[in-house]
């Protein structure tokens, strides 16, 4: 991750927490950041509830925050930080640009966003960047917002029945599930796929994943 580029000088270093569950990735982002003057690591964490903790303990001034983790993802830790502490700069760390959790991220106050990536090409400008104060939405996570303008949001039921459905269940395996009739659940389903677009139930699920929308 090494980039070539002036340093502002700085008599106090940004002080940074990294939050992924890949310990390549955090050990990548920790030699990246050990090798800038005004810059410095003070926490990691493998999980949202464990960067809530650990952003109580340091009050770094960016971190870094995987969007997709186990146990709890990047957008609930963001919330529960910010509710604390409204002015925490927090970056998003993301694979892929899902604009429905981009959006949830955005509604949320995060600070910007980094595709891992690009990380060796942007990730000092944008963590001064947001330290300074400013937001960072880069080109590709732009474009994919622009393409879905309308967020079509899916009820709590409807993405419950989509889950399901992703993992392979009948409508009759989901309404026991769920506790409701079959009638009910081709009605949530006939609903997000005119919500989605979609041309079937596997389309939909497709369209869900690619968007950020379910997670499996």
């Amino acid at each position: 991750m090494n980039q070539s580029m002036s340093v502002p000088t700085s008599a106090t270093p940004i002080t940074i927490m990294t939050v992924d569950d890949h310990q390549l990735l955090r050990a990548g982002l920790s030699e990246a950041i050990g090798s800038q003057p005004d810059m410095r690591l003070v926490a990691e964490a493998v999980n949202g509830l464990e960067a809530i903790e650990k952003f109580h303990a340091t009050r770094p001034d960016v971190t870094l925050m995987d969007i997709a983790m186990p146990e709890m993802g990047g957008v609930d830790a963001l919330i529960a930080i910010r509710n604390n502490f409204p002015s925490a700069r927090i970056m998003m760390l993301t694979t892929y640009s899902g604009d429905v959790r981009i959006r949830s991220a955005i509604r949320a106050g995060a600070a910007g966003f980094l595709l891992k990536s690009t990380l060796r090409r942007d990730l000092f400008d944008s963590i001064r960047m947001v330290h300074g104060g400013q937001r960072r939405i880069p080109m590709d996570v732009a474009m994919e917002l622009a393409q879905f303008p309308v967020e079509n949001t899916l009820s709590p039921r409807e993405i419950e029945v989509l889950k399901l459905a992703a993992v392979g269940q009948s409508n009759k395996r989901i309404c026991a599930l769920l506790e409701i009739s079959e009638d009910t659940v081709k009605a949530h389903m006939k609903s997000i796929m005119a919500k989605l677009e979609a041309n079937d139930r596997t389309h939909a699920v497709t369209i869900a994943l690619q968007r950020g929308i379910i997670i499996l």
